[in-house]
C-alpha cells in the first residue's frame, strides 16, 4: 500500500508598518527553490524541537528575517492544498504583525503596489488587509502602528492610512473618549512648524492590560 508523504508545514508573517503615509508590508527575496529570487512574505518551517506553537514559530521567523521582536501578532488563518507549493501538499499558518517602525534593512512595499508574489502570498496579503481594515473600523488596532507617544492628530492620521479614507476629526475624538484608550503625558508637548504645540498621549495602562487578555481587541 502506497503511503502518503508528509505535508509541508510552515508559517508566514504579514508585517505591516506605515512609511510616508502609506501602509507597507515587509517582503524578502527568496534565495532557494521554489521561486528563487522572487519577493515573498517572511516565512519558514515550524521547528518542532524549538517552537512551542505556530505563533512562536511566526515570532521566530519575524525576528530572524526582519529583526522585529514581539510586535502585535495575531493569527489570521491557514492556507493549504496540493497546488499552492510546487514541492508538494502544504499548509501554512498565517499571522499578521503591526509595528510602528522596522529596521532600515527590511524591504517594504506599499500594499497598494506589490510585486507579483509566489505561492498564494498575494491572496494572503489581501485577506489580511481586509481583516485589518475591518477591525480598525471599530477597534483600537491601529494604535499598534504608533510610537509609544503620539498626538491625537498623528493617531488620526494612522487610522486614515489604515482605513484608506478620511475620518471626521470631531467624530474621531468622540470615539477615543468612548474607548477610554489614552492618557495624557504630563508636560508632554510636540511642536509642528508654526502651529501651537500639541499634547502628547500614550495608551493607558488599564487598556494595555485589557489588550493582553482580550486578544488585543475591544
Amino acid at each position: 500500500m502506497k503511503s502518503n508523504p508528509p505535508p509541508i508545514v510552515t508559517v508566514d508573517a504579514v508585517l505591516l508598518t506605515i512609511v510616508n503615509a502609506e501602509l507597507c508590508v515587509a517582503l524578502h527575496q527568496r534565495e532557494s527553490f521554489p521561486f528563487a529570487g522572487h519577493w515573498a512574505l517572511p516565512g519558514g518551517y515550524i521547528h518542532t524541537l524549538e517552537d512551542d506553537s505556530a505563533k512562536a514559530a511566526a515570532a521566530r521567523v519575524l525576528r530572524d528575517k526582519t529583526g522585529v521582536v514581539s510586535p502585535y501578532l495575531e493569527e489570521f488563518g491557514s492556507f493549504s492544498g496540493p497546488v499552492r507549493d510546487p514541492r508538494g501538499w502544504s499548509l501554512t499558518m498565517v499571522y499578521f504583525a503591526l509595528a510602528p517602525v522596522v529596521s532600515a534593512q527590511v524591504t517594504l512595499f506599499p500594499v497598494s503596489r506589490l510585486p507579483s508574489l509566489p505561492f498564494d502570498h498575494g491572496a494572503i496579503v489581501a485577506g489580511v488587509m481586509e481583516r485589518v481594515r475591518s477591525k480598525a473600523s471599530y477597534s483600537s488596532l491601529p494604535v499598534h502602528l504608533c510610537p509609544s507617544e503620539f498626538t491625537i492628530s498623528e493617531l488620526h492620521g494612522v487610522y486614515e492610512v489604515v482605513l484608506g479614507e478620511s475620518i471626521n476629526m470631531a467624530n474621531f475624538r468622540r470615539k477615543l473618549a468612548d474607548l477610554n484608550l489614552l492618557e495624557v503625558i504630563p508636560g508632554g508637548m510636540r511642536s509642528a512648524g508654526r502651529s501651537r504645540p500639541s499634547q502628547l498621549y500614550r495608551v493607558n495602562k488599564r487598556f494595555k492590560d485589557r489588550l493582553s487578555v482580550r486578544d488585543r481587541g475591544l
